[in-house]
């Protein structure tokens, strides 16, 4: 009865349901064959009879290729009457004008009209082998009832929700909730201190936190109740926080707090879906900076949902029946796009991974493989790296034969594990889509895949952009650049390197549906950040290299922003925190490559005068404070005390100087004309060589 009476309470605001071939089911990938079967849309795309027929349509033609796909793939409630405004330039983006949908009945409702039955999630616990399904039916029942519960605790429409949860299927229906009142969810990730979840928290100006009682994670307890109570004592906006039970722990309860099972339970599943503009906010989610303040970036609704679809779909090669395995954490935008959104807007079975990779042993990626039957797997290089150390046999002890794409996100990934990945994981079978995308950008970019039939792929490059996206590479007359360089075109910054072999910024042509829109009440920071550096272009942040043949490698950070373990950790931040240390006068962070997390932290730290303590307990204080800050994945990995930085003589440290002493590159310096104390730099280089000895002796 309940299922009935949701149903026709859900059912008036489906106006604009999808029409054509793709309605009936995801299409295979294309092998060759008709290319309408591969993508229904391209019966409408003159001259499209292959795969660079159909990129070229999708950037020469943006307004007929995403118009054709947003039409079909998207149920709206009201359909939209243009597909774009968008002008770099001036700094505005916008996607299907004038059209009104809910991002949650796209997810769900309209898949539970044709299959209620089928799974849409597989919470793979931290406890091993106690998986549990989750319908698509349950799922939006258990959405249901959350949303009502939400609107009843008085969250409105545009209101700011934090979510602090680990994977589950709660975490899931809290998103989807949010989505289908109008909310605004802002998910972070559970790893997180009090400190930097207070920080989001008053930014997003959240009146709403859901939480859960504690975590699970690799066998460890993790008390993220207590976290969040500590967070909320220096956040006064805050007015209730609903607490799910993850454990049969019971927690302490003040005033704010609400038990969420309990109330949930007083509600109706079914909640009426919010009738929302294709721009209205989706869900704002931080990530950090260089100035050392992390940044709420806003993704809309449309466009978003629509890009993380279309992506899910064509790099991973998924169809119906297939069971997507990303491992990322719902905190970070791979969980947004490859956990949520992508899989259940096409009516995908998606896997919620709450575990590590190495517990109880280092076979647990394999065995959850095995078990699941996951035919497409998505994961980070740190961990593949890690895994790799630990050799073929924890692999080769598990059946993999349900594999078909693996997937490596968050930072490029190095040859010896991409090989490793491809031989051992894949048995030499599977394509390995090495993808580049961020935050910012909301879907995968640049990818191997899709391509046509039989395309080669190689090891560590993302290669080719995908449909809509049209990559440029900028000269910003940086020393750091290298590679030759054509000059065709001049904006404020650099010149449009337009011939293959070179390398330099990584920028976008033209606007695509999955980028942000802005960065949450700071549009001006927005504009400075990514569309001010190049007037006409979306600055992303990296430099690239592209090849002889055209395909694209990512060749790390320009800005000042390392990447440890696939996150990304501003420089400026941590020195911010580092200096609040009541021994350090000054420091300075610097990023090396790192055996498995890609990139480490090593800092530099002047003392204040006077200063009496041994190098064992400061670095020790300083890695607890970091941990304390922020997390403890930003904790540094190598701490020395030298006596002063390397300056200019204006003043200014020379982080490249700092850079190549620690990739042990100190006979690569380059020019030091404008420093202003030579001795400094030698200091600093012996230096670095006694914590490396005393390191190794360990």
């Amino acid at each position: 009865m309940a299922w009935l009476l949701h149903r026709a309470c859900c059912l008036k605001v489906f106006c604009q349901p999808s029409r054509g071939p793709f309605s009936s089911g995801i299409a295979r990938a294309w092998s060759g064959g008709p290319l309408t079967a591969y993508m229904p849309e391209a019966v409408a795309f003159a001259g499209s009879r292959d795969h660079p027929g159909l990129y070229t349509v999708s950037v020469e033609q943006v307004d007929e290729f995403w118009g054709a796909l947003g039409r079909n793939r998207l149920m709206w409630i009201n359909p939209f009457h243009s597909v774009e405004d968008c002008n770099l330039q001036q700094g505005w983006v916008s996607w299907f004008l004038g059209g009104q949908l809910n991002v949650a009945v796209n997810c769900l409702d309209r898949h539970v009209h044709t299959a209620p039955n089928k799974v849409a999630l597989i919470w793979e616990k931290d406890e091993p082998g106690k998986e549990v399904r989750v319908t698509y039916r349950e799922l939006l029942e258990l959405t249901g009832r959350l949303g009502n519960t939400l609107k009843r605790q008085g969250v409105k429409r545009g209101d700011r929700v934090t979510i602090y949860m680990p994977p589950c299927p709660l975490a899931v229906a809290s998103m989807l909730a949010c989505a289908r009142i109008g909310a605004v969810h802002t998910v972070v990730f559970a790893g997180f201190s009090s400190e930097a979840l207070a920080d989001r928290i008053r930014d997003a100006q959240s009146e709403t936190v859901i939480t859960v009682n504690q975590g699970l994670r690799g066998g460890k307890v993790t008390e993220l109740k207590q976290t969040v109570d500590q967070a909320v004592r220096v956040c006064p906006l805050v007015k209730r926080v609903l607490v799910s039970m993850r454990t049969e722990q019971k927690v302490p309860m003040s005033e704010l707090d609400v038990p969420l099972e309990e109330e949930m339970m007083k509600e109706d599943v079914c909640c009426e879906p919010a009738v929302m503009e294709s721009e209205d906010l989706l869900f704002l989610l931080y990530t950090s900076g260089s100035t050392g303040k992390p940044k709420g970036l806003v993704h809309s609704q449309a466009g978003y949902l629509l890009y993380a679809a279309v992506t899910h779909k064509y790099v991973f090669d998924y169809h119906d029946g297939d069971v997507f395995g990303c491992v990322a954490d719902i905190g970070w935008i791979t969980g947004h796009s490859y956990v949520v959104y992508g899989p259940l807007c096409n009516g995908g079975t998606t896997v919620l991974f709450e575990s590590t990779p190495v517990y109880p042993n280092p076979g647990r990626y394999w065995e959850t493989v095995e078990r699941l039957r996951i035919n497409q797997f998505y994961g980070a290089p740190t961990a593949i790296r890690l895994l790799l150390r630990y050799g073929d046999e924890w692999v080769k002890r598990y059946d993999r034969s349900s594999l078909k794409i693996l997937g490596s996100v968050g930072e490029p990934i190095n040859t010896e594990a991409w090989e490793w990945y491809f031989n051992v994981v894949g048995d030499a079978r599977c394509p390995v889509v090495d993808t580049w995308w961020q935050t910012e950008t909301g879907g995968i970019c640049i990818s191997p895949r899709p391509s046509s039939p039989g395309d080669e792929i190689l090891p560590g490059m993302a290669m080719r952009p995908f449909f809509g996206i049209s990559p440029a590479l900028l000269d910003d007359k940086c020393p750091v650049l290298g590679g030759a360089r054509t000059h065709v075109r001049n904006s404020t910054k650099g010149s449009i390197l337009t011939q293959n072999n070179v390398s330099g910024a990584l920028c976008i042509s033209q606007a695509w549906p999955g980028m942000a829109r802005t960065i949450y009440n700071d549009h001006k920071r927005f504009l400075e950040t990514y569309l001010m550096p190049y007037p006409g272009f979306f600055f992303t942040g990296d430099g690239a290299y592209r090849s002889s043949q055209g395909y694209y490698q990512l060749t790390g950070r320009l800005d000042d922003v390392i990447n440890v373990s696939g996150h990304r950790l501003g420089t400026a931040e941590l020195e911010d925190i580092v200096n609040q240390h009541r021994a350090v006068a000054e420091s300075a962070v610097i990023g090396f490559p790192h055996e498995i997390k890609g990139e480490g932290a090593y800092v530099f730290i002047v003392l204040k005068k006077g200063t009496d303590v041994s190098q064992e307990k400061l670095s020790n204080e300083l890695k607890e404070l970091v941990s304390k800050k922020i997390a403890k994945y930003a904790s540094p990995d190598y701490i020395q005390v030298t006596k002063r930085l390397p300056k200019t003589r204006s003043g200014k440290i020379m982080r490249r100087v700092l850079k190549k002493i620690v990739e042990n590159k100190a006979d690569e310096l380059g020019d030091l004309t404008t420093l202003d104390d030579h001795e400094a730099v030698e200091e600093i280089i012996e230096g670095h060589k006694r914590l490396l000895q005393e390191e190794q002796g360990q």
